[in-house]
């Protein structure tokens, strides 16, 4: 454009359109910069492409062959995703209730970050209990996150629990929901599931 900038949804294009053309090859993160034609916020598009549009990109945290930055498409369809649908009412009432200040990292909008000193600081809503996790986009359960927290925020806020907690909360659990855990940890885990047969 002549302004020089993306055009809205243009670096989320071009990384959907990477994506689609490598199914099944692994890609990290330097690589998806460039194609997003270096824009800082790459890692959001990519959680848009997954949350938004449904495409099954997975992570380190899906499969343990990927290393933390790696990222692969499985499969060219998507799956269903969730709808944005927070309004500019509830996006102007979240950021005033906290301050246009991050709640991760204490940040304020349109000063420098404290963590990058090479960009000002732009907020967005984040979710508090992830939209994936059942979260909902009722203002409780939002909250202001700049672009620098949001990029590695992906559900690393919540409290991981202890193993005995983990296990008791699969034995509480459905048959079916217990089976598919096993399922998934097969998918994430195959090298050492193939092992155990």
């Amino acid at each position: 454009m002549a302004n020089g900038k993306t055009p809205r949804g243009g670096a989320r294009g071009k990384l959907r359109a990477h994506f689609l053309a490598n199914i099944g090859r692994v890609m990290d993160s330097e690589e998806l910069r460039v194609i997003a034609d270096n824009q800082s916020e790459w890692a959001r598009r990519v959680r848009e492409l997954r949350t938004e549009e449904g495409y099954l990109i997975l992570t380190h945290n899906d499969r343990s062959e990927l290393k933390p930055g790696q990222y692969l498409l499985e499969t060219a369809k998507p799956q269903p995703a969730f709808e944005r649908a927070i309004s500019k009412e509830t996006r102007a009432y979240v950021l005033d209730r906290n301050g246009f200040t991050c709640q991760m990292c204490g940040a304020v909008a349109g000063e420098l970050h404290p963590y990058d000193l090479t960009r000002k600081t732009r907020l967005h809503l984040g979710h508090v209990i992830d939209k994936s996790m059942g979260g909902t986009d009722d203002p409780s359960n939002l909250r202001a996150i700049c672009s620098v927290c949001n990029e590695g925020a992906s559900n690393a806020t919540l409290t991981r629990p202890d193993l005995q907690k983990l296990l008791i909360q699969v034995r509480r659990a459905t048959s079916a929901d217990q089976l598919e855990v096993l399922k998934w940890l097969i998918a994430k885990f195959p090298q050492q599931a193939a092992k155990l047969t």
